[in-house]
């Protein structure tokens, strides 16, 4: 099973130990594609810190996040499990799972970013600032930069097993599954059911308790040592560790599957 991450826009800072070694990180096959965008991200942050700051798209109170960006060659590298922080993260909870379940996590956790184009949960990387949706001045929309090294990668990595894409749509946009690799993925989507005063079923999505739920799902799987073959598979894993699914089976071949979990209380 191979689990689709997005990355946080927030992070925890670098940390004191060694540098990033590009060569060590997953999927290297995206090496040259990788230093492009860190050449072209220390020099424009390094350059102007303005043009920077727009480009980024950062708000004046985290003008500090360009300078973190110069430094990324030299900064400290750690985990990109705990690099990465918010609400997915929290509910995953990576340190507290037992050793066997961080291993697993370790070889099926891929998280998707604008500047690494994915990395794998223990890849040492430093903290940056790069979202997928920035362009960058000299090599456009990362979102549509990533496509083609990314359509060379992922097979790959997905061998012949379960893809659960857990990604948000910002970074679905580097990489869509195809043909085999498409029949063995699960897309996941988080309603909130609710009985509304006339004693209707009301769903919709909720942003915060979304990212939660799917980092819960995650922890579970890694927690069960599950293994899906498949995504119908999935669903009845799933169900069975006590989520409410309902599945879509893909109407023709080359299309993912789509899982709806309804939940009733948001935490």
């Amino acid at each position: 099973m191979l689990v689709l991450l997005p990355p946080s826009e927030g992070k925890a800072a670098s940390g004191a130990g060694a540098p990033l070694k590009p060569e060590s990180l997953s999927l290297p096959e995206l090496a040259g594609a990788r230093a492009a965008v860190l050449d072209e991200l220390v020099e424009l942050c390094a350059a102007d810190e303005e043009k920077a700051r727009l480009v980024l798209g950062l708000s004046e109170g985290l003008r500090g996040e360009i300078a973190k960006n110069v430094g990324l060659r030299t900064a400290g590298a750690r985990p990109a499990g705990e690099i990465y922080t918010g609400v997915l993260y929290d509910a995953l909870g990576l340190a507290t799972l037992d050793a066997a379940a961080r291993e697993r996590a370790r070889q099926s956790l891929l998280v998707f970013s604008g500047l690494w184009g994915a990395v794998g949960i223990g890849d040492r990387i430093p903290s940056y600032r790069c979202s997928m949706g920035v362009k960058l001045p000299g090599l456009g929309a990362l979102g549509a930069y990533w496509r083609e090294p990314m359509a060379a990668a992922m097979p790959v990595a997905a061998g012949d097993g379960l893809v659960l894409d857990l990604r948000s749509s910002a970074y679905t946009a580097a990489w869509k599954p195809k043909g085999d690799v498409a029949g063995r993925t699960a897309t996941v989507r988080v309603l909130h059911s609710r009985i509304d005063a006339a004693g209707v079923e009301k769903r919709s999505v909720v942003s915060h308790f979304n990212k939660a739920t799917k980092g819960r799902i995650v922890r579970d799987l890694l927690a069960a040592g599950a293994a899906p073959a498949d995504p119908a598979e999935l669903v009845s894993v799933l169900r069975d560790l006590g989520y409410v699914v309902e599945a879509s089976a893909p109407a023709k071949a080359g299309k993912a599957w789509s899982l709806d979990v309804v939940v009733s209380e948001i935490h």
